[in-house]
């Protein structure tokens, strides 16, 4: 359970609630394709996070001097082998629910499925690691924004209405933010291991602009959604959570060290609470509108 990293589990499942809401206010919602959606979303996460945990530690990214919570490999709690056992169990699984997403929606799913697949384990694996080379926050933007939430709309609806688009930036730039408090706490030690994350090369002044800039986008979402004429006034509920967001982003600002963990933490839990808003309001948006 602590290799699998709960806590930042809303990143997986905000995305399949926030697609479904989407399919839901054209009409087209349906149960098992919703929620074999959210099984592989989070089968997959558990696999990124299990694979992070092993290659972060052959890789020299995790020693003692580590800041974030404790990881399995490095303090010795399980072995390298065991827990990339454990990602391939969970990649197994996201495989089989591939198979019958498959059936429900069609090819296009197979390519979805192969690249989720291939760039869980490539985030810090194989040859070309993405967030040793700063395009971690791309990967998460791409795959636990617009994967994520417009494939869950696809494969109930098969298409993707204009409100999943939306929403994919939403849920992505919120769950990017994520990773940016991850890297900006681990910046000087991600540096020493040659990690090149974005944070190590913006400096933390610049990673810090990201995550402004970050929780900005989510907000001008909705106000755009609703000044746009897509949703009627109740498209606003997820500006009921800004005043958290403010107060993230002051203590992110001034946080050094081992105190950011409670802003990961908290940016985890930001992302939960606006993608249910944010759910929400599209569904309730939508009939109002």
């Amino acid at each position: 359970m602590l290799a699998c990293r709960p806590a930042t589990l809303s990143a997986a499942a905000i995305p399949v609630i926030a697609g479904t809401a989407c399919a839901q206010a054209v009409g087209a919602a349906k149960l098992g394709p919703a929620l074999a959606a959210g099984a592989g979303a989070l089968l997959l996460q558990v696999a990124a996070n299990l694979a992070n945990d092993v290659f972060d530690h052959e890789k020299g990214a995790d020693t003692t001097e580590r800041l974030g919570p404790t990881r399995v490999v490095q303090s010795g709690l399980l072995s390298a082998p065991a827990v990339r056992r454990g990602m391939l169990l969970a990649l197994a699984m996201a495989l089989g629910v591939g198979v019958y997403l498959t059936m429900v929606a069609g090819w296009p799913i197979v390519v979805l499925g192969l690249l989720s697949i291939a760039s869980a384990v490539a985030y810090t694996g194989g040859p070309y690691p993405l967030g040793y080379h700063g395009l971690g926050d791309l990967f998460v933007l791409v795959f636990f924004g617009f994967v994520a939430v417009a494939g869950t709309a696809y494969v109930q609806a098969l298409d993707v209405p204009t409100l999943a688009w939306w929403a994919s930036a939403a849920v992505g730039v919120l769950s990017t933010a994520i990773l940016v408090v991850n890297n900006v706490r681990d910046r000087e030690t991600d540096a020493k291991a040659g990690k090149r994350t974005l944070a190590v090369r913006l400096g933390r002044r610049g990673a810090i602009g990201e995550y402004y800039l970050l929780l900005a986008t989510a907000y001008l979402v909705p106000v755009l959604l609703v000044a746009t004429g897509q949703l009627g006034w109740l498209g606003l509920l997820p500006l009921l959570c800004l005043p958290e967001a403010v107060r993230l982003a002051v203590r992110v600002t001034v946080d050094r060290g081992r105190p950011l963990n409670a802003s990961l933490v908290g940016t985890a839990r930001l992302l939960l609470i606006y993608g249910l808003l944010l759910s929400a309001g599209v569904v309730l948006g939508a009939v109002e509108g």
